[in-house]
């Protein structure tokens, strides 16, 4: 037992040895670090809730914009084929055709119609035979070899492109003059 009491009596002079844990400070847990600042915090996340929505705000308009185009991009072949059948009608009628006429009286009217919300919404078609090549808005699908045109001037519009609040919608495919060699 004598070893049962020294074991007792050292625990209990360790325990009277030990420093007591200084008193915290108001405002301070038990290991003397200093609450979080909610306040501060409930700050930044405001701050940074306010710059996203910002954000949001002015990429709205571009969504908005790409959606647009990608609308017009797939109305363009339906115009395009009601254009074409214009075209087919205008010539059918001009040759003397009777019935033709009444055809191009409705086509003309839903082509009107078609052009009149193009210009609404700001698109317009690419003016190209005549034109020097630009490689932005023209797509090459052939040379035509002659001495009447310069080199790398549209001589024939295969298919019509459009324009869209100053950028390229589609590009017009194109023939282009050549010289002679």
């Amino acid at each position: 037992m004598d070893e049962g009491m020294k074991k007792a009596e050292e625990t209990a002079a360790d325990a009277a040895n030990v420093e007591p844990a200084p008193e915290a400070k108001p405002g301070e847990d038990k290991n003397g670090t200093p609450p979080p600042d909610y306040y501060a915090q409930l700050l930044q996340l405001k701050a940074e809730f306010e710059n996203y929505r910002k954000r949001i705000d002015r990429e709205r308009p571009e969504y908005v914009k790409l959606g647009k185009a990608q609308l017009w991009e797939r109305l363009l072949p339906v115009y395009d084929v009601l254009f074409q059948a214009h075209e087919q009608v205008l010539k059918l009628s001009s040759a003397g055709a009777g019935d033709a006429k009444s055809v191009v009286a409705g086509l003309e009217l839903v082509f009107k119609e078609f052009t009149r919300i193009f210009e609404s919404e700001g698109i317009s078609p690419i003016e190209t035979v005549g034109k020097p090549f630009n490689h932005d808005s023209h797509d090459v699908l052939g040379t035509v070899e002659t001495e009447e045109h310069p080199d790398g001037t549209v001589v024939e519009e295969l298919q019509r492109g459009y324009m869209w609040q100053g950028r390229v919608l589609r590009p017009a495919k194109v023939r282009i003059a050549k010289a002679k060699a």
